[in-house]
């Protein structure tokens, strides 16, 4: 069996399109990643001179100052009280330009990244990647017919099967946990670099949603490979997961299915180790162990499908 690993450790190596893919899947989260460090930068100080000046000519301006007055003899039209003890500072704070207005500035926040930023786009980018790298790199002993060469040497087929299916799941576990782990990382490096709230018990937060992205997509690269055993084609299972992404949570509407039966909801829930979705007016809650079983079934219905198939089908 170690052998076999090795062989087919090569075959990936030589892949030019599956080394294409992995180099993306390193690429792209670092772009991500680059991208939500220079959004969340803070204003540097010739920034804020200019802001300040900006804010200065603008309050001088005659129809701000007119809008400020108005607002101090007609409260009532603003929407404050006259007899209020504060309307000198609300009517400023309503009409006199303010130095957010020239100049929006978002810190890196990661509890809210947790929650809402980009953290579930870098997992959707892995494993995307990751379950195309399974599948080209099956796909191309299907292709060429090298398959039925592999057969001659090594004729137990359920060897071959469990070889192919180990390289694909060690490779995409260890790219994968790599990137997650190297992408919150670095956002930590950053906030506590900004002196924004770092503290070790976040690390390990991130850390957290960056593993149970990284085995999400670790078990997809797999389905995308039994898959691909399964259906001996590349082009075929393409086909079929664009088509389940498309009509498979349209059908679950159409069949008047809630939204725990839903592809992202449930993929939320791993991630995020539990989430919430509306079911009409009602929010509910949505387990990871829910979605672990969610996912689960298909990926091993999908394995054992292919186990079989491979085992018993006549190959070119």
């Amino acid at each position: 069996m170690r052998s076999l690993i090795r062989v087919e450790l090569t075959r990936l190596r030589w892949r030019r399109a599956v080394l294409l893919l992995l180099v993306a899947s390193v690429v792209v989260p670092a772009v991500i990643a680059v991208a939500m460090i220079w959004d969340t930068r803070p204003p540097s100080a010739d920034e804020l001179t200019r802001i300040d000046e900006l804010v200065a000519q603008e309050r001088e301006s005659p129809v701000v100052q007119e809008q400020l007055q108005d607002c101090l003899d007609h409260p009532e039209n603003w929407g404050f009280d006259q007899s209020t003890t504060d309307l000198q500072t609300q009517c400023e704070e309503s009409t006199l330009p303010q130095p957010e207005w020239f100049g929006s500035y978002t810190p890196l926040d990661l509890r809210e990244q947790l929650q809402y930023g980009d953290g579930l786009g870098v997992v959707t980018v892995l494993t995307l990647l990751l379950m195309l790298a399974g599948t080209t790199f099956v796909g191309h002993d299907w292709v060429s017919g090298s398959m039925s060469n592999q057969l001659l040497f090594e004729p137990r087929r359920g060897r071959i099967w469990a070889a192919k299916a180990l390289v694909v799941t060690l490779v995409s576990l260890v790219v994968s946990v790599v990137v997650s782990s190297a992408y919150w990382l670095t956002l930590w490096l950053v906030a506590r670099s900004r002196d924004l709230g770092s503290s070790s018990d976040l690390l390990g937060d991130c850390l957290e949603f960056g593993l149970r992205g990284a085995l999400f997509a670790t078990a997809a690269a797999l389905a995308g490979f039994a898959l691909t055993m399964l259906f001996r084609s590349t082009v075929a299972t393409i086909g079929v997961l664009f088509a389940l992404s498309v009509g498979g949570g349209l059908l679950i509407a159409l069949l008047g299915l809630d939204g725990q039966w839903q592809p992202g909801p449930n993929l939320e829930a791993i991630v995020k180790n539990g989430t919430t979705y509306w079911d009409y007016d009602t929010e509910r809650k949505l387990s990871a162990l829910h979605g672990v079983v969610y996912y689960g079934v298909l990926v091993v219905g999908t394995a054992v499908a292919s186990v079989i198939s491979f085992g018993r089908r006549d190959v070119p």
